[in-house]
């Protein structure tokens, strides 16, 4: 990024910057209000999850709770969980793309490249 005169724009590279910012929390703003769903069992166990990584709700299916057995029910809420994050994951990967990043050329210059 260069000035009219054919120097480094260090004005427009910081309102570049600042914009992005702006951008990146309008994003986690906006993350932290998607709630989305993992579930295991064929949606017998779901787990409600925040875009920001918070946990909203829990649900188990009656017929999956079985006291001789819970090994397979902490199984189940476990992978819940994990298809919960794995969802969030995109989600903020989804959102970090959509922001992009300013143009960084010209410190190539700068920092000795070229």
């Amino acid at each position: 990024m260069t000035d009219a005169a054919g120097g480094f724009d260090l004005g427009g590279l910081l309102e570049q910057a600042q914009a992005m910012q702006a951008q990146m929390e309008a994003a986690q703003a906006a993350q932290a209000e998607t709630v989305l769903e993992g579930s295991a069992g064929g949606g017998k166990v779901t787990v409600q999850m925040t875009g920001a990584g918070a946990f909203v709700a829990v649900s188990i299916a009656p017929d999956v709770v079985d006291p001789d057995d819970v090994e397979i029910l902490e199984d189940l809420v476990l992978a819940a969980l994990r298809d919960a994050g794995d969802k969030v994951m995109e989600l903020q990967e989804q959102s970090m793309g959509e922001v992009g990043m300013p143009d960084l050329g010209a410190l190539g210059g700068m920092l000795g490249g070229e």
